[in-house]
């Protein structure tokens, strides 16, 4: 009598997807040199949650389109986990800057797309995106006054070239300890156009 190989049950796509955000470990493989922190870029948390719906036979698809906000383009990714029933879709938007110096057209809207992208992986996968300081000690990383000064003049020039897609970086590259810090060392006016720069919704999500 031939044994019964009895293959295992395929999961639903909700209860795929909570293993998958129980058991995916998205290594931060970049580093940035200027802010000294590790950090994961969308190919990480590609690589690393492939073979994750693989063993349960399902794909993870990502598409862009253009959205007009305003008079500004925006990238909309569209991040879809599927298997043969079912899908569950996570969008993340990123804004295309009007100009950013050493780009041509295409590399813009291929650096907005990889945000787009990254932003709905986090949030399908329910990934903390924290940045790992070298000079982190402890719960808190100690802030480093001459890199933050560097900071400062970045995100001001950025605000000046009207490139708010690398503000909102630079920002967001800081914890808000360090936001804080750099929020202390802005003149009058320098507060008020960071601030006009919030109000347009550039720096938040």
């Amino acid at each position: 009598m031939n044994d019964v190989i009895e293959l295992p049950e395929k999961l639903s796509i909700i209860d795929l997807l909570a293993m998958v955000q129980q058991e995916l470990k998205a290594p931060k493989g970049q580093y940035n040199a200027f802010g000294k922190y590790k950090y994961r870029s969308c190919e990480d948390i590609v690589e690393a949650v492939k073979p994750l719906l693989a063993k349960q036979s399902a794909v993870l698809i990502m598409t862009d389109s253009i959205v007009m906000m305003g008079d500004r383009h925006y990238i909309k990714a569209e991040v879809v986990i599927r298997n043969k029933d079912e899908s569950i879709t996570a969008v993340g938007l990123a804004r295309e800057p009007a100009d950013r110096k050493g780009m041509d057209a295409s590399q813009i809207t291929g650096t907005a797309s990889s945000y787009a992208r990254k932003y709905a992986l986090n949030g399908l996968f329910a990934i903390d995106d924290a940045k790992d300081s070298d000079t982190q000690e402890g719960p808190t990383k100690r802030i480093n006054k001459e890199t933050l000064q560097k900071s400062i003049a970045g995100i001001l020039d950025a605000i000046e070239k009207d490139d708010d897609l690398a503000a909102k970086q630079l920002v967001n590259e800081l914890n808000p300890e360090e936001q804080s810090f750099v929020w202390q060392q802005l003149s009058s006016k320098q507060k008020k156009v960071v601030k006009e720069l919030v109000h347009r919704n550039t720096l938040v999500e």
